[in-house]
């Protein structure tokens, strides 16, 4: 399944510029529920790698799943960004979130005709269907769905946000109440649209502060080093916490550990 999202970000370049400190799936379930919890040891190495290397391991079972995850053929989807492409817009008027929608089909170097909008509590969504003049990636059929989606700010905002940041302001969750289960949602959600470059990337773990204010991923990513190297292993705990009065979210994406390890015909392996 071939999935795009527009919210792009490089691991290697945010850990110098922070001095290392730090396909689409979409909703009808809240986020993974697992409620307040106490942060778990750090998994063994091989315990790592067995994850990392698994391909039918992405993330914990109770992880928010996307609901276009079941969509049976190769789609897109994305948020609708603001004229200078900073963040994702979002407004709570169907009508100028169809003009924007529009806007941007326009500008995409894959237009698509209008098929339908839905919407539930987190934002407006506008479906179409796209048309490529070539057979592109895995897509046996000449079209497929795209979703665009354009947050409500009753819900969610991201004005202002630095998209190429994974450490800072995140957001603000204008719902309420600013709960657990809202701020473990908002963390898993926006894993869906984060792209790293990385070889490997999956969710180890996550967890919720015993106070409920922030929400932890921890994450594993492995990296190519070059031919007959091993590959890089990156363990980060992402951990995004809200402000239970203005619902303003702020994150934090820390490397905690980093070996070296290596699929050695089909089995994972260790570096010395």
């Amino acid at each position: 399944m071939r999935i795009s999202a527009l919210l792009t970000i490089s691991l290697t370049a945010l850990l110098t510029s922070c001095g290392g400190g730090g396909s689409a799936d979409v909703p009808t379930t809240p986020a993974s529920g697992t409620g307040t919890q106490t942060a778990p040891a750090l998994p063994a190495d091989l315990d790592i790698i067995a994850k990392l290397y698994d391909p039918s391991f992405t993330a914990p079972d109770g992880f928010f799943v996307d609901e276009r995850a079941g969509t049976a053929q190769s789609y897109t989807v994305h948020h609708v960004l603001d004229p200078n492409g900073g963040w994702e817009r979002c407004t709570d008027d169907f009508e100028q979130a169809t003009a924007w929608e529009a806007a941007d089909n326009a500008e995409r170097s894959v237009n698509g005709y209008y098929v339908g909008a839905v919407e539930n509590e987190r934002y407006f969504e506008f479906v179409r269907e796209l048309s490529y003049t070539d057979d592109v990636g895995n897509i046996g059929d000449p079209t497929s769905p795209g979703f665009a989606r354009i947050f409500k700010c009753s819900h969610t905002s991201r004005d202002d946000v630095d998209r190429s940041a994974l450490t800072g302001y995140a957001g603000t969750l204008n719902l309420r109440p600013v709960d657990p289960d809202a701020v473990a949602t908002f963390a898993e959600y926006f894993w869906q649209f984060a792209f790293f470059p990385q070889r490997y990337r999956k969710v180890l773990d996550t967890w919720t502060a015993p106070q409920g204010g922030s929400h932890t991923l921890l994450l594993g990513f492995a990296s190519t080093q070059g031919t007959g190297q091993c590959d890089l292993i990156e363990v980060v705990e992402w951990t995004f916490t809200a402000d239970s009065v203005s619902g303003a979210i702020d994150s934090e994406f820390r490397l905690i550990r980093s070996f070296r390890a290596e699929l050695l015909d089909g089995s994972p392996r260790l570096c010395d």
